[in-house]
């Protein structure tokens, strides 16, 4: 994509110390849409700040995506079973605080969950139920107890062939938190970056306020149920209402469970409010597989951990320390 063709919006904003400049541009990366907003003091420090962004959100994706055959996390998989893959420092990290997660939600987030055959589909072709045997077996090679470390070599080693991992549940957040890190190692003081509802950010705009979200209710899509302030926080919200199967009577959603290979049910959107994307893009997934009562105990347990949690007859649950008035 040419990034001379994507327009940039600008909007000033006076206060009483400098004129700022709010530059806002949006564009599409890692599959999904973007939407990066900078306070800068000229315009064109808030583009080349905007610009730096994007290269860096390239730059994760390069290095995390499972569909780049010259990928780090490529390499990986296509080494399971055979042997260990040495791996940057960041990668390694990454896939260490996964596993990390992973234990934290007792294995319903779990990176292997790439490894999943793909029984169930959510685009209206399936007609029916699949079968006990199918379900069982499309597990087979997921478990993150089988991904091995090693610390001092910074290897990383799937133990079973068939084995594949993948950052699709992490991967927006991640690349939002460093494309913020980078902004404010450049002097950005303040902006917002939204990936696609896994939102980062950092400092307030010009005229003092805190930035703000818009949390859609999923029972109406083109309302949003709440808005929130938020002030260097990451807020992600996962929504399950579009992608799902009716079978006898109950819905099935496109999150699966990677230890049994069901889909979620009972649960319309997850909204996580967390220091980082990445970690709040995590929870959502696992709150998603947990269900609404044990999703809503762990996140109760997490210090700096919030979560607002739409059940599928429209009930509103929440963790202690949220408060949304009527």
């Amino acid at each position: 994509m040419n990034l001379k063709n994507l327009v940039f919006v600008v909007i000033i904003v006076v206060n009483s110390m400098q004129a700022q400049e709010i530059v806002q541009k949006s564009t599409y990366l890692m599959g999904s849409d973007f939407n990066i907003t900078v306070c800068a003091k000229t315009i064109s420090e808030g583009e080349k700040a905007i610009t730096l962004a994007i290269e860096e959100i390239k730059r994760i994706e390069a290095l995390i995506s499972s569909w780049k055959t010259t990928s780090e996390t490529s390499k990986i998989n296509n080494a399971a079973g055979i042997k260990e893959q040495h791996v940057s420092e960041e990668l390694f990290e990454l896939v260490d605080r996964s596993i990390k997660l992973s234990k934290l939600t007792d294995g319903a987030f779990d990176i292997s969950y790439a490894s999943l055959d793909k029984v169930w589909k959510f685009d209206g072709s399936m007609t029916k139920f699949p079968s006990e045997e199918s379900i069982s077996k499309s597990i087979t090679n997921v478990g993150y107890k089988n991904i091995e470390l090693n610390y001092e070599n910074k290897t990383v080693f799937l133990k079973k062939k068939g084995m594949k991992i993948g950052f699709g549940a992490i991967g927006k957040g991640y690349a939002a938190d460093m494309a913020k890190s980078l902004l404010i190692s450049r002097g950005i003081e303040s902006g917002l970056i939204n990936a696609s509802g896994d939102i980062s950010s950092w400092g307030k705009k010009p005229d003092g306020s805190s930035w703000k979200v818009a949390i859609t209710n999923p029972l109406d899509k083109k309302n949003s149920f709440g808005t929130f302030p938020i002030l260097n926080q990451a807020v992600v919200t996962s929504g399950n209402y579009e992608k799902f199967v009716n079978f006898n009577g109950k819905r099935y959603a496109h999150i699966i469970d990677p230890r049994t290979g069901y889909p979620s049910t009972g649960i319309l959107s997850v909204t996580i409010f967390a220091p980082k994307a990445e970690l709040a893009d995590a929870l959502a997934t696992a709150v998603f597989v947990m269900g609404a009562e044990v999703g809503i105990d762990r996140i109760n347990q997490l210090k700096q951990i919030d979560c607002i949690l739409v059940k599928e007859d429209g009930s509103i649950q929440l963790s202690n320390n949220i408060k949304i008035n009527n």
